[in-house]
């Protein structure tokens, strides 16, 4: 059975952190705490992790998971353009609960699924998930369970429905508590599309309401928000419950 690391006690901490990066570095897969909801962690630019994780949540390549940073730096690592409007969008928002998709840097070497060219990137608002990326760098994070099963919002749930395909659990309380929930669901992260405005055929798109209001992201962005379908090039992010059927952090 996989151990579950509780990082409120120091001692647990400095080890299930100091396990969790040896695990990440080998291309295991590890639980960790959001913002949002629990989250499944693998290393993005390992192509045998990622599968790895898409495995253990019973989800095919057609729902790739999106990609937890450590800071707006890496936002411009990581995708081709960053339009100024959504360099906007991340200074108001980041740390926290909004996930922008974007075309991918062609040059990039991973495999996230069939992302069909674009990256769901976020960063989130959580000192340990933070502390962690800090030091492995960007990370494949789908939500902590079995596909078509709610998100867990605990270690232990998570570790009820992943079980031993997870080699660390951090348990850093539960997750989403600083979030207001939305429309009486729990909270996840609002996904904003922002692959027609990199590419000068269109605005922003939601695509699918989370923790930061549409009001609030307009405030920002004005008029560049608009209310069509989202494009077919976005990336391919489910929920039934994050993913438009699986709720990603």
């Amino acid at each position: 059975m996989a151990p579950i690391y509780d990082c409120s006690v120091d001692s647990e901490l400095l080890t299930g952190m100091r396990l969790a990066r040896a695990a990440i570095g080998r291309g295991e897969l590890v639980v960790i705490r959001t913002d949002t909801v629990y989250g499944v962690a693998a290393d993005a630019f390992n192509a045998e992790a990622v599968q790895r994780l898409l495995d253990a949540k019973g989800r095919g390549r057609q729902s790739p998971p999106p990609v937890l940073i450590p800071g707006i730096p890496t936002l411009a690592a990581l995708a081709e353009e960053v339009p100024p409007a959504v360099t906007d969008l991340v200074r108001e928002f980041w740390p926290g609960g909004l996930t922008v998709v974007l075309p991918a840097q062609p040059s990039l070497v991973w495999d996230l699924g069939e992302t069909r060219g674009t990256v769901a990137l976020r960063m989130p608002d959580d000192t340990l998930a933070l502390e962690l990326l800090s030091e492995t760098g960007p990370l494949a994070v789908s939500s902590a369970n079995l596909t078509g099963r709610p998100a867990a919002r605990t270690a232990a749930e998570a570790e009820a429905m992943l079980g031993d395909s997870v080699a660390v659990y951090l348990d850093g309380g539960e997750a989403g508590a600083a979030y207001e929930r939305v429309d009486g669901k729990d909270s996840s992260s609002t996904i904003v599309d922002a692959t027609a405005l990199a590419a000068g055929t269109g605005g922003l798109r939601i695509l699918r309401h989370g923790v930061i209001s549409e009001e609030r992201i307009r405030a920002v962005v004005g008029d560049l928000l608009v209310s069509e379908e989202p494009s077919a090039g976005a990336a391919d992010v489910e929920d039934d419950a994050e993913t438009l059927t699986d709720k990603q952090t």
